[in-house]
């Protein structure tokens, strides 16, 4: 008797998931997919072809066309103007105004380094700009050129003078740039013979939980005037003691006197006497563009002779400078005092040293040098001394790796150091609320790679840890406080600005994987993507941003995939939704995510060309949606006829490519044409 006919089975797939490349094709769910590129699996019976690049434009209707090779993108937004931004490979910058259609320079070729420089926004009027071995400079848009940093980090009064009765006007010379900001400074003197210049704290004690009264002793001279100060205290102790009146007659050093006036005790401190000459500079604006230092001038009706030299604050690499390690003595003449350097693979680094007394109290570097590999030897002689002075000098080596803007200051990351300006400074890195900080921890076990700042966080990312700071504050010293956190101490990323906000969620990726940093827990979100990252070129660009598809905002990342079938090739790994698929938008190099229309666009550079990324429908996109393989279930149905369909909504002309695989091999490929039309009505 002849076997019952088995019935038909159909398997139906419409409850669309995204790719999955780590399990084998016949192991993924029936849901999912080997392969699925150009083509969003937004939800059940829906998967959109998206659209392909198109380029961009001036408002003249000329193509956007860069320059040179481009090394990097970047987006900002400067008075309410969009722009792209893109670092060539021979120094210059350029940019395309996305708001108003037009393109220019922001710098001319060899201003920066061949290898690019990072972008960072401040507030919507400047824009930081970090290069690796040139420094900081700073562009506010438009035609005007960029102008560096190279803002006066001190003042050192080499000759005090004498005879001021007030404060002589000081006044810095301008910056080299054009278009740089000169700098400002105060002169403090002693109004006369015997009077309280300064006070240096000789145990700052402990537990005190108010303000100590302090007090100086009587001055020996009849009329003399008793000098008064106060305290600040820093974490229960004596922090600083600030003069109110330098008071005046005094023939010898006063005695101080510290009274906790509840808890506290053990502070002490001694006088400083002046007698009328400029003890002091203070910067009131650190200014920019400086290329080389200043000349320092004193103005007054009264007093003469006083002179002072600037010392430049600058992030270049092979510049050199020095800090005293003790002061010799016997030093008569200061004019004669040379300062030498030997060694260290650079040249030019020229110094004066700054007498107090008959020490040397300070070396000020009136050339800092350049091409400096490694530290040079500083040698001090001359000047009468009968114990030569020493100092160390050091050479800035590293490089800025990136740059960032975190709570109204700009922040640097130059090798194992975070430098931060000034409250609600872009380029005040020298006042007492700017400063510095070097991560010691072993959880950074190389340099600092990247920055982002989101989330009310600065986020700094190793190449297996990332640390946070938070809760930037400043303190009653006037110095800036911060908390630092390390967050992860075994994943971080080795590549330079490809973390981004994504929601609330930063997301970032490395060599062997995307990551979530989710408060203060990373969690790997791109497990479907492991059989593709083995094949990921990391020699080549791989940029990251945020997209809008279809509605849908996407998180993006580009690289080079290794093909082996195509060849090398771009690719873009899109999550959403917790699943992934993949496009192709061309030779894409370099991406850059911009804001901009109540959309978030991705641009991208194909040769010297600028696209804007999933743009139009004008031009042939491939698609390819690769399914599971499914188990026949019995040996009879193997020799059976198998059909299949597809159903597709198309608004034009398009061919479908169609096979039947197996686990071995594939059947010939069968090509549909959408020749027949559904109409309802």
């Amino acid at each position: 008797m002849a076997a019952q006919e088995q019935k038909k089975s159909y398997a139906v797939i419409k409850n669309f998931k995204g790719i999955n490349t780590k399990a084998n094709r016949t192991a993924i769910e029936d849901s999912e997919f080997s392969w699925l590129e150009n083509a969003m699996p937004i939800g059940a019976g829906n998967i959109k072809v998206l659209q392909s690049q198109s380029q961009v434009y001036l408002a003249s209707n000329v193509a956007v066309t860069w320059s040179n090779t481009i090394v990097s993108l970047w987006s900002v937004n400067l008075n309410n103007q969009d722009y792209v931004l893109a670092s060539e490979a021979n120094g210059a910058l350029e940019y395309f105004n996305i708001t108003a259609g037009t393109q220019g320079n922001v710098a001319a070729a060899g201003t920066f380094s061949s290898s690019g420089v990072k972008v960072s926004q401040y507030k919507s009027d400047r824009v930081i700009i970090g290069d690796p071995s040139k420094g900081l400079y700073n562009w506010n848009g438009g035609s005007n050129a960029v102008v560096a940093v190279g803002s006066v980090g001190t003042l050192s009064v080499v000759n005090g003078g004498s005879g001021y009765l007030t404060a002589p006007l000081v006044t810095i010379s301008a910056p080299n740039d054009s278009n740089g900001v000169q700098a400002t400074a105060l002169a403090f003197i002693t109004a006369g013979a015997g009077t309280v210049i300064d006070t240096k704290i000789t145990n700052d004690g402990s537990l005190y939980d108010s303000l100590p009264t302090v007090t100086f002793s009587v001055p020996e001279t009849v009329g003399g005037v008793r000098a008064t100060a106060y305290a600040v205290l820093t974490s229960g102790k004596v922090d600083q003691i600030i003069i109110t009146n330098p008071g005046n007659g005094y023939l010898s050093v006063p005695t101080i006197t510290i009274t906790a006036n509840h808890n506290g005790s053990g502070a002490n401190a001694t006088a400083v006497l002046g007698n009328g000459s400029v003890t002091a500079l203070a910067v009131t604006n650190a200014g920019s563009g400086y290329t080389s230092p200043p000349t320092v001038t004193f103005t007054s009706s009264t007093g003469a002779n006083a002179t002072a030299l600037a010392q430049l604050l600058t992030f270049k690499t092979g510049t050199v400078a020095v800090l005293v390690n003790t002061g010799g003595s016997g030093y008569s003449n200061a004019s004669n005092v040379v300062v030498s350097f030997s060694g260290g693979g650079g040249s030019a680094a020229a110094a004066t040293a700054i007498l107090s007394g008959n020490v040397v109290s300070q070396v000020v570097m009136t050339n800092p040098g350049t091409g400096y590999t490694s530290a040079p030897t500083v040698t001090i002689t001359g000047g009468g001394a009968t114990v030569n002075a020493t100092a160390t000098a050091y050479a800035t080596t590293d490089t800025i790796t990136d740059v960032a803007t975190f709570s109204g200051r700009v922040w640097v990351a130059s090798g194992r150091n975070m430098f931060y300006s000034a409250a609600g400074s872009y380029s005040d890195f020298t006042s007492v609320s700017a400063g510095s900080l070097t991560l010691s921890d072993t959880t950074l076990h190389s340099n600092i790679k990247s920055l982002l700042s989101a989330n009310n966080f600065l986020y700094i990312f190793g190449e297996d840890s990332i640390n946070v700071f938070s809760d930037v504050r400043v303190g009653t010293t006037g110095a800036t406080l911060f908390t630092n956190t390390n967050v992860s101490a075994s994943v971080g990323s080795p590549i330079g600005g490809i973390a981004f906000a994504y929601f609330r969620n930063v997301l970032f990726m490395n060599n062997y994987g995307v990551y979530a940093l989710i408060g203060s827990t990373t969690n790997k979100i791109s497990d479907s993507l492991d059989g593709i990252f083995p094949f990921i070129d990391f020699t080549q660009p791989v940029t990251s941003g945020q997209v809008m598809l279809n509605n849908i905002l996407c998180a993006a990342f580009s690289f080079t995939y290794v093909d082996s079938v195509l060849g090398s090739r771009p690719v873009q790994a899109i999550f959403f939704d917790k699943k992934w698929f993949l496009s192709s938008q061309g030779s894409v190099a370099y991406t850059t995510s911009v804001p901009a229309g109540g959309a978030v666009n991705l641009y991208g550079n194909i040769g010297l060309n600028l696209y804007k990324l999933y743009n139009t429908s004008a031009n042939t996109i491939s698609v390819k949606v690769q399914t599971a393989l499914m188990p026949l279930g019995d040996a009879i149905r193997t020799k059976q006829a198998l059909k299949f369909a597809v159903e597709a909504t198309l608004s034009g002309a398009a061919t479908m490519n169609v096979t039947v695989d197996s686990e071995r091999a594939s059947s010939p490929t069968y090509a549909l044409q959408n020749s027949v039309t559904w109409v309802t009505g």
